[in-house]
């Protein structure tokens, strides 16, 4: 038994303290404890979703968000949504590499389409997967055809806003509290403006949100590490 505990720590040396410990270093202890929970929670959601099991909570949150409307929210809501929509998502993800292209973040510029072409793969793929049909509680004032789930407005938003957001923090490092708060108001307003429309579950906005997290990580991360290596030569 002794040699067998003897091989599993040198194991841990040799094969997993030293990436386990850059990891943690890279993203954070709470960034990392923030990743497995989300994890953990889009996974129980997910099940659900692919057993056709209901949430009771998504119609009656729904109801309630509705009972607000009245035309001035409808024009908000419908307005908000908009940054999110293809042709939008296309003139700014296009504008940022032209922008990062021009001064020479050719780094940057990379990690940046991978997260973009990637969340739009996630969101797209997956809908395909669970093939979860959208809410028709009453008319909305958009339509939609493609599948509910995960929430593509809530992931690409995620991704995209929250990519730029962190290119900008990192270069005015004194404004990150305040671009970040903005982001998150942005990116949050738009999940809400798909419930208020009616288009979206709840847990399609909160898959979507934790998603979109995951992989906006994992692509900061990516350039982090790129970085580090290019600093370490």
């Amino acid at each position: 038994m002794q040699g067998f505990f003897q091989k599993l720590v040198k194991f841990w040396r040799n094969n997993l303290h030293s990436p386990i410990t850059y990891l943690i270093t890279t993203i954070g202890t709470v960034g990392l404890i923030s990743c497995l929970i989300i994890i953990y929670l889009v996974a129980e959601i997910s099940d659900e979703v692919l057993n056709q099991e209901a949430f009771d909570f998504d119609k009656t949150i729904l109801l309630w968000i509705h009972q607000f409307a009245n035309p001035t929210l409808d024009h908000i809501m419908l307005l908000i949504t908009r940054f999110n929509d293809l042709s939008t998502v296309t003139m700014i993800t296009a504008l940022t590499l032209a922008i990062l292209i021009w001064r020479h973040y050719y780094l940057e510029a990379k990690i940046f389409l991978i997260d973009c072409l990637g969340g739009l793969v996630l969101s797209y793929g997956l809908k395909s997967v669970f093939g979860k049909v959208r809410p028709d509680l009453w008319q909305s004032a958009i339509e939609d055809v493609s599948f509910s789930y995960p929430s593509g407005h809530a992931l690409v938003s995620t991704v995209l806003y929250g990519f730029i957001a962190y290119l900008i923090a990192t270069r005015y490092p004194k404004f990150s509290l305040l671009i970040y708060t903005g982001v998150v108001c942005l990116i949050g307003a738009i999940g809400l403006s798909r419930l208020y429309l009616g288009v979206h579950w709840p847990t399609d906005i909160i898959a979507g949100y934790g998603i979109g997290f995951l992989w906006l990580t994992f692509c900061i991360t990516m350039l982090k590490l790129h970085k580090i290596k290019l600093n370490s030569k």
